[in-house]
């Protein structure tokens, strides 16, 4: 990094640092530091948006397990949509369409990026914080804007949004197709079109701080492996989400100016609308150009989070760090290549099938070597299995079994049998939502006391959350497979209309009950979260006895992170266990040493 960009945050550490009290609102409210911009994004992302998500993705199950059954609950929540506690078909399909817009976009990517992007970039590569704290600060709020948008967006008068989380017109082009494609619709393409916005800001913030403020000694491959995953994952942000942001304008100008880029020959009720020319599958191209790279925008940052906890507490360097890099940059240029396996029934040429099935096979050869790598560094290791590590290994054992589903999917001939049916719907919330969870609640319990001032969540709540949530996960989405390929359709509210599904009924019953169990373990979480933000016991200042950068801060937040100068780098993230010729541990009693450490008379730097 350049002498004169260090210069210039010096001085501005100097001119800021000392000068001004902060005000609540300065602090709290329109922070520029990353450290606070971080829970903002978790609080809002992960806990309430979360909430949100996870209660809709209850309601609809309980309604598939017992179709036609009278609840209070969907009374008291859903008011005219759920007459008599019945729930109604309109709202099934708006609730499901709302439960994966917020789980994919708000949750999993702002959530999760926007949580540990902001927290950790600037701590893990030695910078005092990003390189625009003006623009992560919009960033944010535009974020905040667009969750408050969709969330209003459930209390319009025709229902929110209804078209599948994917919003495939013409359901979504046609303001008069049903009751969830009018006011609320709108509303949803609004929110999107501001959450990308946040999404392209924070994306390029991150970038350029991890380009150009590494502190002293800080090369590209002395990075932790989760500074490379958010790295790789804002590049295919700004690769990625500038083409769902044309499709969304696209649709706004079919619903709103008359125009038909999704419309042609279209028929309601008997009458020939006047739309022609347009192409519905013009919209799945654009959608999905974003929509599979937006699954490793989702993955990238869980598994170098993953990489990361992992080997601190397996007490062993990661196994294979180059190879780990060049696996994520593999996967992030793949990722755009594959995007037509979501289409092999769209009509799409016979040819351009095969070539997706060979692109979408190949993905498989980076995620295998993360894969091995993650089980190679957990062999032979001193493992600390605290509740972080738990759900780092349960990300691994998730994204092996969802991924293998990927290879039936991903083949354009097997994939007809299966397609939209649950088999799409266990594969993916394996593979990509249970996965990313797990990453986002390791990454919590592992930085909690970096995010709040050194107080731990405790630990054997962790573990119930964790054990029911691993149980409950594999209890929801396993049997789903075997509907899925006994031929259920997905987003159908009941399935009493087809006698050959009835004998599935108890399957359904099962993964409502382990979903409903895995709800109220989230409640754990929430509580150990909420209690352990403010009362939670105080640990040392390095808990892990980790080797990164931002273990070297003091635990109060200072403005600019370190008091002093920052600290400079002599060797990379994970010498864990690391020992001499004479067999003793190069630090006496220590089986770690951290970045800022020289290199020591009793040791040589590896070339890893």
């Amino acid at each position: 990094m350049s002498a004169t960009a260090h210069a210039h945050i010096e001085d501005h550490v100097d001119d800021h640092g000392h000068h001004h009290k902060e005000t609540f609102v300065t602090k709290y409210i329109f922070s520029q530091d990353h450290k606070m911009i971080a829970k903002q994004y978790l609080i809002t992302g992960v806990l309430v948006m979360g909430f949100i998500g996870i209660a809709m993705s209850l309601l609809f199950r309980m309604q598939l397990a017992w179709p036609g059954e009278s609840f209070a609950i969907f009374e008291t929540l859903l008011g005219k949509w759920a007459p008599e506690g019945v729930m109604d078909a309109d709202i099934y399909l708006s609730l499901v369409t709302i439960h994966g817009t917020i789980m994919v976009f708000f949750v999993l990517t702002a959530g999760l990026s926007g949580t540990f992007s902001n927290l950790l970039i600037p701590l893990q590569i030695g910078a005092r914080d990003m390189a625009s704290g003006f623009l992560n600060m919009v960033s944010y709020w535009l974020f905040f804007l667009s969750c408050v948008i969709m969330v209003s967006s459930l209390f319009v008068e025709a229902g929110p949004a209804a078209a599948g989380w994917t919003i495939y017109p013409p359901l979504s082009a046609l303001p008069m197709a049903q009751s969830g494609s009018g006011l609320g619709m709108t509303l949803w393409l609004v929110a999107m079109a501001i959450f990308i916005a946040s999404s392209l800001l924070g994306s390029l913030n991150y970038i350029v701080t991890v380009i150009n403020l590494r502190t002293k000694g800080m090369s590209m491959t002395r990075l932790p492996l989760s500074i490379w995953a958010f790295f790789v994952t804002a590049i295919i942000g700004v690769v990625s989400f500038p083409v769902l942001l044309s499709a969304a304008l696209l649709l706004i100008m079919d619903r709103s100016f008359g125009t038909s880029f999704f419309l042609s020959d279209i028929f309601i009720q008997g009458e020939v609308l006047h739309y022609q020319g347009g192409s519905p599958v013009l919209y799945e191209h654009l959608f999905w150009f974003l929509g599979h790279p937006e699954v490793y925008i989702v993955l990238l940052p869980a598994l170098g989070i993953t990489s990361e906890v992992m080997s601190t507490n397996a007490r062993k360097p990661i196994f294979g760090y180059r190879a780990m890099i060049a696996s994520i940059i593999a996967i992030a240029f793949l990722s755009t290549i594959v995007w037509g396996h979501h289409m092999f029934i769209s009509g799409m040429n016979p040819f351009l099938g095969s070539v997706f099935t060979f692109t979408t096979l190949l993905i498989a050869i980076p995620s295998a070597v993360k894969a091995f790598n993650y089980i190679t560094t957990l062999w032979k290791g001193n493992l600390q299995l605290n509740p972080a590590m738990l759900f780092s290994i349960g990300l691994v054992s998730t994204f092996i079994t969802g991924g293998l589903t990927g290879i039936i999917l991903g083949d354009s001939t097997l994939d007809i049998n299966v397609h939209d049916t649950y088999f799409v719907v266990a594969h993916f919330h394996l593979v990509m939502g249970i996965s990313a969870l797990y990453g986002v609640f390791a990454g919590i319990y592992h930085w909690f006391p970096k995010m709040f001032e050194g107080k731990m969540l405790n630990k054997n709540l962790g573990y119930v959350h964790f054990w029911i949530t691993a149980v409950c996960a594999y209890g929801v989405f396993f049997p789903m497979h075997f509907v899925g390929m006994a031929g259920v359709p997905r987003r159908y509210y009941e399935n009493t209309a087809f006698p050959m599904f009835d004998e599935l009924t108890d399957v359904q019953v099962l993964m409502t009950v382990f979903a409903l169990i895995a709800g109220l373990a989230q409640l754990v979480f929430l509580g150990n979260f909420i209690y352990s933000m403010f009362y939670g016991k105080k640990g040392p200042q390095n808990p892990w006895k980790s080797n990164t950068l931002e273990w070297t801060t003091p635990q109060e937040h200072v403005h600019g992170n370190w008091p002093g100068a920052i600290p400079e780098v002599y060797r990379w993230a994970y010498d864990y266990s690391k020992t001499g010729d004479d067999g003793e541990y190069i630090i006496a009693g220590q089986d770690f040493i951290p970045q800022n450490t020289p290199i020591q008379d009793n040791e040589e730097e590896e070339n890893h």
